[in-house]
């Protein structure tokens, strides 16, 4: 690929990118969000940090996630991980819908929870950390499923 061709990819996905978001945004308004830069430095601060919930399916959840996360997509599952609802929680999913969605359904039943902004499509495209589980250790991973060949071209190419 040439210099060309990579400068018009990342404009286009740039121009992607903030129309996911204003469409996210647009779809749930009374859902808080969170940047990718936000929740990094607040993983890193020595208070408790928030609890993250993983939105996508399981598939998608085994290749890849955020270090710590949890994998759920229904409040008993949620329930069922003993995250109360007096944690704070960040919820994400690929792109941020599916996670708003949830996020809105948990804070239906008076959870705390934020929507990360971008997901884990951002997250890897920014260099921040993965993890997945191989032979019962946790290790370090740079893939991400991409759900599908649409939403899969958000991957910055590596």
């Amino acid at each position: 690929m040439n210099w060309l061709s990579l400068l018009l990819s990342s404009y286009v996905r740039s121009l992607a990118w903030k129309r996911i978001k204003r469409w996210v945004r647009e779809s749930f308004p009374t859902v808080p969000t969170i940047s990718t830069a936000e929740l990094a430095d607040q993983l890193e601060q020595p208070s408790a940090p928030p609890v993250l919930v993983d939105a996508r399916e399981p598939e998608e959840f085994a290749l890849s996630h955020l270090p710590n996360a949890y994998q759920a997509q229904t409040i008993a599952e949620v329930v069922q991980a003993g995250i109360t609802r007096d944690m704070p929680v960040v919820v994400y999913c690929s792109i941020g819908y599916r996670s708003a969605r949830f996020a809105r359904s948990l804070n239906e039943v008076g959870y705390q929870a934020t929507n990360l902004e971008g997901s884990i499509f951002e997250w890897a495209n920014e260099g921040r950390p993965l993890v997945t589980n191989r032979n019962g250790q946790v290790v370090s991973t740079d893939k991400v499923h991409p759900y599908d060949t649409l939403w899969g071209l958000l991957l910055e190419p590596k």
